[in-house]
């Protein structure tokens, strides 16, 4: 059975008529993973719009009564801070939920690189480039039109791209793709599983890889739970290891348990005794030179003994 291919040309020509689109009735995509430029980044591109207006057309997709963008995210943005009443869109009607997100990650890599995303971005990336549900027929053709689109002129090697029916589900051959090795190809696919808060302190630092590749085996539930603790208090690698345990140990772990292994568990513990050292001064005053411990020792209990009792 063949894999059905996108049809290039009917996308070059049919669908990429450029429009002018208001910029009120255009919206982010609903699963938009991407960092948008700010500080000087996006004041320069405030200034270039200003200046040239916006040079390459976005690319959107009917949504209701307005459109979603696909690509060009910043670019929607940088007009509006323009004062650019509408931007230049290409609208891709029919487009499957799989097909569009190919359109916003592949697009954000290729014009960002790969190296200068987010952990969550970069996971985002490789856990659909790693999905078997793309054939790598329907990733050329979109990778052939993206480049197309950002240079009219170019012509598009094909040796660049990877013949269809290769199978490019390993990690080996994604992160070769990338520029990392397969271990990160893992991991970077175990992070794509966390849920938002949890990405969002993976890429503060606030949580390391390590340690969120282990929570990622954790609930939704559970990870909401443990998210709120860590924006409090750092979560170790060996909590988390302690976590996951749990949960594949007892299937779920509740609210109380997941306090109970991060903050530690009060019942259980002692707390550990405070030493007390007595000056110079005091021990010769009161304890003759060679006195043993254990006779200091009892000689102070007795003595705080008869204090409390008289003065209580």
């Amino acid at each position: 059975m063949n894999t059905p291919q996108f049809d290039l040309s009917a996308m070059l020509t049919q669908q990429t008529a450029v429009q002018q689109i208001p910029c009120e009735m255009l919206h982010p995509y609903h699963n938009h993973k991407f960092e948008l430029y700010t500080g000087e980044r996006l004041e320069d591109m405030v200034a270039s719009i200003k200046e040239n207006g916006v040079l390459s057309p976005i690319i959107v997709q009917p949504d209701g009564d307005g459109y979603e963008i696909l690509i060009g995210h910043n670019r929607w943005n940088a007009s509006k801070l323009a004062g650019l009443p509408s931007v230049p869109a290409i609208i891709k009607a029919g487009l499957t939920e799989d097909e569009a997100e190919m359109y916003v990650i592949e697009s954000n890599v290729m014009q960002r690189g790969f190296e200068n995303l987010r952990i969550s971005e970069q996971a985002a990336a490789v856990a659909l480039r790693h999905n078997e549900m793309f054939s790598q027929g329907k990733r050329n053709d979109i990778l052939r039109e993206l480049e197309l689109l950002e240079n009219p002129n170019a012509e598009v090697e094909e040796s660049t791209l990877t013949p269809v029916g290769s199978k490019l589900d390993s990690g080996k051959t994604v992160g070769a793709e990338y520029g990392v090795s397969k271990g990160s190809v893992i991991r970077l696919i175990r992070i794509n599983k966390l849920i938002d808060r949890l990405k969002a302190l993976v890429d503060s630092g606030d949580i390391a890889i390590r340690t969120g590749v282990e929570l990622s085996f954790l609930s939704e539930d559970t990870q909401a739970i443990v998210a709120e603790c860590a924006e409090e208090d750092k979560i170790e690698f060996k909590i988390a290891k302690m976590l996951r345990a749990s949960a594949e140990s007892d299937g779920y772990i509740d609210r109380d348990t997941v306090h109970s292994i991060i903050y530690g568990d009060d019942s259980e513990q002692t707390p550990k005794p405070k030493s007390v050292k007595i000056s110079n001064y005091t021990y010769t005053k009161y304890f003759a030179e060679g006195t043993k411990p254990k006779e200091i020792t009892e000689t102070i209990e007795k003595a705080l003994e008869f204090y409390f009792k008289n003065n209580s």
